[in-house]
């Protein structure tokens, strides 16, 4: 038996009867495990995982459950290589599906922190995400957002040098764009893929990246991929208190999470980062 079975008997849940795969992550196996109870349990697990990243998601995981702000999975279990959470089932959207996440991500953002940054270092997909605990959000950003992932690409002739002086211009020049902001506790990686609609038809957050940083950040990555039903962004700016031109900034935002794929996956995300480059510096 594995581990994970072991752990599982020996703590009163029961034997595995069925692994179902879960698709959907593209660097962790996702199980959902059916017990002989009649229960089931979510288990994520990957044996090359560096060995502080489950237990960084836990502490996100928790983090983000104590605002109780929107449904964030239990975390069961975590060890090196495997998380075990709460299985939230899947279900389908209700009507006020894209609302609820607005108010909720609203509730998550509107207690302010001392400080930016966060009590562990984590990582955003397989990345490692720096969180150096710092007051100040302009260096913050810059130094443990821009410039750690754009050195990386540069050692890895994944960015030019003139790539590189231009976002490191852009880095000693956020005051020019950004707007002073509070540090709030975001999810960090809050994309289509990492919203989950769970059995009862509401949102929840998953698979976080989590730190003390700007919710403007969190809302611009939102924008990235597809982005959100725009009954969440009404939703969310009626019940916050976001600056009305928040959008102006998303592509600076957004440079963090394409760089970070430019790491993960190719040089397929150099133009936008180009584009953006181009626009700003």
């Amino acid at each position: 038996m594995s581990r994970v079975d072991v752990w599982l008997i020996e703590n009163g849940f029961g034997n595995i009867v069925r692994r179902e795969a879960v698709g959907g992550g593209c660097i962790n196996n996702s199980i959902r495990l059916h017990l002989d109870l009649g229960t089931t349990v979510f288990l994520k697990e990957n044996s090359d995982a560096p060995a502080d990243m489950f237990q960084a998601e836990a502490i996100g995981l928790q983090a983000l459950a104590a605002r109780k702000a929107l449904k964030i999975p239990d975390v069961i279990h975590v060890e090196e290589d495997f998380l075990l959470i709460e299985d939230l089932g899947e279900g389908t959207e209700s009507d006020s599906y894209w609302k609820l996440l607005g108010e909720g991500l609203a509730q998550l953002h509107e207690e302010a922190v001392a400080e930016f940054g966060f009590s562990v270092d984590n990582y955003c997909g397989s990345t490692p995400q720096q969180n150096t605990i710092g007051r100040d959000g302009f260096e913050f950003f810059a130094n443990y957002r821009l410039l750690k992932l754009a050195s990386s690409a540069f050692h890895r002739n994944l960015l030019d040098r003139q790539d590189l002086s231009a976002l490191e211009s852009i880095a000693a020049n956020l005051p020019r764009w950004i707007p002073q902001q509070d540090a709030v506790l975001i999810h960090g990686d809050l994309w289509n893929g990492n919203v989950h609609c769970a059995e009862n038809g509401r949102p929840a957050l998953i698979d976080p990246a989590a730190y003390w940083g700007w919710a403007e950040a969190e809302l611009a990555m939102t924008d990235l991929f597809g982005g959100f039903s725009q009954l969440f962004y009404e939703s969310y700016e009626s019940n916050s208190g976001i600056d009305s031109e928040w959008r102006e900034r998303i592509p600076l935002y957004n440079l963090y999470h394409l760089l970070n794929h430019l790491l993960l996956f190719g040089t397929s995300y150099l133009t936008p980062i180009q584009n953006i480059i181009r626009r700003f510096a």
